[in-house]
């Protein structure tokens, strides 16, 4: 599906339909500029967590609160037109019960215009997946390695290896039992993320899986090289755009220094251009 054969944004039963198809193409958008750049480009773009260590400078997403995922949100909707918008529920904000997260996802929506959220967990979210969905939230499941379960899972550990690969098949399946449009497959194995991908019947959506899942997302600050705190392994840098911003914020200190910036051509005359002249 071209950019420009797109008439309106997709909506989940849209994603769920291209399982197997054209491979769905996402990143993570936080602001407004950003999400105008990708909205040619992506089927679907979720406001992340993330936005929590790429922005805020937070050492884990655990600290998100519902009010900064919803003013993220509110600024990457001012920026798409034909790309679908997700939301991540932040940490705390679902696991309570299904009721807990209802309130909380409807609020989500409500408040940002999202079309879905994206919420954490495998067979322990099964619930409250179907609890949403039968309640009109079209819910984006995501399972292997869980940001927010970063302090049970012994830190950002690949998931699913040996032994590990049966729970997260089970997690697969429960997820997509449940009424999930799609699933995204976080830090496992190739071999077993393509298994994944053949045995359900909705998206598997990869990072850090594989090539063979029916889409890709990626941290788009990490992809463009602006947060460089850490680089995952399955991050590839498409451009390297912080050091190239860092040296122009450098010249911009030099000039200002030197009394070489502002030039002529930035300041104004104390009277007004005549007709014909410059401003």
């Amino acid at each position: 599906m071209s950019a420009t054969a797109r008439k309106k944004a997709p909506n989940a039963e849209d994603i769920r339909a291209r399982k197997g198809g054209e491979p769905l193409v996402s990143l993570t958008a936080y602001t407004t500029p950003m999400a105008q750049l990708m909205d040619d480009h992506c089927d679907f773009v979720l406001v992340g967590d993330s936005v929590g260590m790429v922005l805020h400078g937070l050492s884990s997403t655990l600290g998100v609160t519902m009010e900064m995922m919803i003013l993220h949100g509110q600024a990457v909707a001012r920026g798409l037109q034909k790309a679908m918008m997700v939301i991540d529920m932040p940490f705390a904000s679902y696991e309570e019960g299904p009721a807990q997260a209802f309130r909380n996802a409807a609020r989500l929506m409500a408040q940002t215009g999202a079309g879905a959220v994206k919420l954490e967990g495998g067979v322990e979210m099964a619930e409250t997946i179907r609890f949403l969905v039968k309640r009109g939230i079209p819910v984006m499941a995501h399972i292997g390695l869980t940001p927010q379960s970063i302090n049970t899972l012994g830190g950002y550990k690949v998931q699913g290896r040996d032994d590990q690969a049966e729970t997260v098949l089970a997690d697969a399946h429960a997820v997509a039992d449940a009424g999930a449009f799609s699933v995204v497959l976080e830090k496992v194995p190739q071999v077993l993320a393509d298994r994944i991908t053949a045995a359900i019947a909705i998206p598997t959506i990869g990072i850090g899986a594989s090539a063979g899942c029916d889409g890709q997302i990626l941290v788009v600050d990490d992809m463009l090289g602006f947060f460089t705190a850490f680089k995952p392994k399955f991050v590839k840098r498409y451009a390297d755009l912080g050091p190239l911003a860092e040296q122009a914020i450098a010249d911009y200190a030099t000039e200002v220094r030197a009394r070489s910036f502002p030039a002529e051509e930035h300041i104004f005359a104390d009277q007004a251009p005549t007709e014909g002249s410059k401003a």
